[in-house]
């Protein structure tokens, strides 16, 4: 449905806008969530869903990577794929994504450099091409509690090389909120209302409960519940 109203231009100065910015998500695939163990995996999964509407909501270009998705990875976690239809993963070879000539001209084409990454598993899938994209002069805004590890140290030892390399930690719900901004941008409020009762836990319940016990607004109607045959 179209917008009735035109996004504002927001100020930037270091900070993330839904102009100066492209999300990357690599590897979101079965085989590598089995290996998670520092984060409890369904997390990891709705905190995608809700990074990957988020991009749909302020018309952020996303781009999708997995690896060896035949003989080992998996397809692209079906919750992922249904907000981006259409959004063909670019399937690699290299655990560096990085070292993959059609990841990087997909990042470049974009025109922006400020890259939001979030990916399995953060020590290696994550963390070796956010080095070397920084050393290519981009940003990168790794998505924390988007990714995961085969262990807690593997995992906190990465985010400290990548800080120490000039990467900046993000959420998924930082990055939503830093694209809002202003709750007075009416075109994405609601959108952005809409994901935090469906995806941010007590804060999405905080909100639903000022709606319609402050507010006196009917409850939020989520799609029935269908029971396949």
């Amino acid at each position: 449905m179209p917008r009735t109203e035109p996004r504002p231009t927001l100020s930037e100065k270091g900070l993330l806008t839904p102009a100066n910015c492209v999300v990357a998500m690599i590897d979101l695939q079965p085989q590598m969530l089995f290996g998670v163990c520092n984060f409890d995996r369904q997390t990891v999964i709705n905190n995608n869903v809700l990074l990957a509407k988020a991009s749909r909501v302020f018309d952020v270009p996303l781009v999708l990577s997995t690896i060896e998705s035949k003989s080992f990875s998996g397809n692209t976690w079906p919750q992922v794929t249904a907000v981006l239809p259409g959004n063909e993963p670019i399937e690699r070879s290299s655990m560096n994504a990085w070292d993959d000539a059609n990841f990087v001209a997909a990042i470049a084409r974009t025109g922006r450099k400020k890259i939001v990454l979030a990916g399995l598993w953060t020590e290696t899938c994550v963390a070796l091409p956010t080095i070397q994209a920084l050393h290519d002069g981009f940003e990168v805004y790794v998505v924390e509690d988007c990714c995961g590890d085969v262990s807690a140290l593997a995992h906190d030892n990465a985010m400290k090389r990548m800080l120490q390399a000039g990467a900046r930690p993000v959420t998924a719900l930082s990055v939503l909120l830093e694209w809002q901004r202003d709750w007075a941008h009416r075109g994405t409020y609601d959108a952005v209302m809409d994901l935090a009762k469906a995806h941010c836990g007590v804060y999405g319940i905080g909100v639903e409960y000022a709606y319609t016990m402050v507010h006196g607004a009917p409850p939020t109607q989520f799609p029935a519940y269908t029971v396949p045959e």
